[in-house]
């Protein structure tokens, strides 16, 4: 995937409580309230299909999915070649020929590090696929796994949901939950109200874009250090695809209501405390651009917080571009994702499943916290050790991990731990350490371990006395 998410639109449009002045007519709520009613009832509404549970949105994946059948794979195969293909030839024979900003630009004219996993993606993905060279490349437990049980799962979910979430992101429905959960936000994790909107968009819709609106409101003066810093290393969860896909992967997607309340509770709970403790409170309140800062202003009259709510969001779906131009976006979107994270998935997956199967590094690291899981009574500890810690580098490897774990309560805690703790090198992690926020990789380090040391206490008392 490119450095930094690309055709955001509207999603970086934050409007401010000036904006709310004229009051909405009937014509504006429908506009705000009949796509965002789509986008709640695609997304954030469980059905039950065949005695499971799962969202309308997994559903329509797992359809397609199946509709294409044996072909998945290949399909699979054929996005790597593009991807690498396409990458080799932009930045060598076409790279004096590339228009800047085109499609074709931001698809495949990425950095070096992306170059390499796009290879070696499809390098991993052409020795699984005709199953030549070293058996511990391509075999079931680690190219077969990367390739046949998650890569299958990423190109449907990815299509439907890029085509699907402007309905939960661009008409409103951001601005509506988030100017009614702002005066929270300032008490609960000592943030401004905007920030409400910031975090919305980054468990809406992805943490990459999530981490990008915190970017710009921090270079643009919205954001202290230490509130930039927080949000996005406290707030930049993955969408409901992404938690969809890592619950189908550890085989707990027949229970996804409950544990994805688990993934909000976990999450909310550890952004409360974050805040609080170093190293995040020891972040300056300074604001990026000391001359111009634009903080937060509290509204006057003290009118209703309900009729700002609709106020907003109606403005906000005002703005939002035709359904052609989203569809067009939403392609975008889609083909970027593909392009980028299937072939890191096989390349960063695959490696890590590799490590963990024939060489005892993993066992090496995370034997001091298998006392620690035995002592909190998780069943197969030694084998959800590994798991617990390879999320630092990569978001799916505990899924991948954990996926052969024979205690479900235990594929529960790991799904849930490797969705909330957000620090993945992979992809954000380099996206942090490169930006404008003063976040350092030690300071990543120590917010992932925190963030895991906070977050398994909660998740088993979960698991234990809600779920099993």
């Amino acid at each position: 995937m490119s450095d930094t998410p690309h055709d955001l639109g509207g999603d970086t449009h934050i409007v401010t409580e000036d904006e709310a002045a004229t009051p909405p007519d009937a014509a504006a709520i429908r506009k705000f309230a009949v796509p965002s009613l789509l986008g709640i009832v695609t997304f954030l509404t469980p059905v039950r299909v065949d005695g499971n549970w799962t969202i309308l949105m997994g559903l329509i994946s797992d359809t397609g999915r199946d509709l294409v059948g044996a072909g998945m794979p290949w399909i699979v195969f054929a996005l790597l070649c593009v991807s690498a293909i396409g990458t080799l030839y932009a930045i060598s024979i076409g790279r004096n020929t590339l228009v800047e900003g085109s499609l074709f630009a931001r698809l495949f004219h990425v950095a070096p590090i992306w170059v390499v996993l796009r290879v070696v993606g499809l390098i991993m993905g052409t020795m699984t696929m005709f199953q030549i060279g070293p058996q511990m490349f391509w075999g079931p437990a680690t190219g077969g796994t990367v390739l046949n049980d998650l890569a299958v799962n990423i190109v449907p979910i990815f299509l439907f949901a890029g085509l699907l979430m402007p309905f939960l992101t661009d008409y409103g429905l951001m601005e509506f939950v988030g100017t009614l959960l702002k005066r929270v936000f300032r008490k609960l994790f000592t943030l401004p109200g905007r920030s409400a909107i910031d975090a919305l968009a980054s468990w809406m819709s992805s943490a990459p874009v999530g981490v990008l609106i915190t970017i710009q409101q921090y270079t643009s003066g919205h954001y202290t250090a230490r509130e930039a810093a927080v949000i996005a290393t406290n707030f930049s969860v993955v969408s409901v695809p992404f938690a969809l896909l890592v619950a189908k992967t550890v085989g707990v997607d027949h229970r996804f209501p409950e544990y994805y309340l688990a993934v909000v509770l976990t999450g909310v709970i550890t952004a409360m405390i974050m805040p609080r403790i170093p190293p995040l409170s020891r972040f300056k309140d300074t604001p990026f651009d000391t001359l111009h800062p634009l903080r937060e202003t509290h509204a006057s009259g003290g009118g209703s917080l309900m009729k700002e709510a609709v106020t907003l969001a109606a403005k906000r779906a005002g703005t939002a571009v035709p359904l052609k131009e989203q569809f067009r976006i939403a392609a975008g979107h889609i083909l970027d994702i593909w392009f980028g994270l299937v072939p890191a998935v096989i390349a960063v997956g695959g490696a890590g499943l590799i490590i963990a199967e024939y060489t005892p590094i993993l066992g090496w690291l995370t034997a001091p916290l298998v006392p620690v899981l035995e002592f909190f009574g998780l069943p197969e500890a030694s084998a959800a050790a590994p798991a617990l810690i390879a999320g630092f580098l990569d978001m799916f490897l505990p899924a991948l991990l954990g996926s052969s774990i024979e205690s479900e309560i235990t594929r529960f805690v790991v799904g849930v731990l490797s969705v909330t703790q957000l620090i993945y090198m992979s992809e954000i992690g380099i996206l942090m350490i490169k930006c404008e926020i003063p976040l350092r990789f030690f300071h990543l380090v120590t917010v992932f371990l925190l963030r895991t040391l906070i977050g398994l206490p909660i998740v088993m008392l979960f698991a234990n006395f809600v779920v099993y």
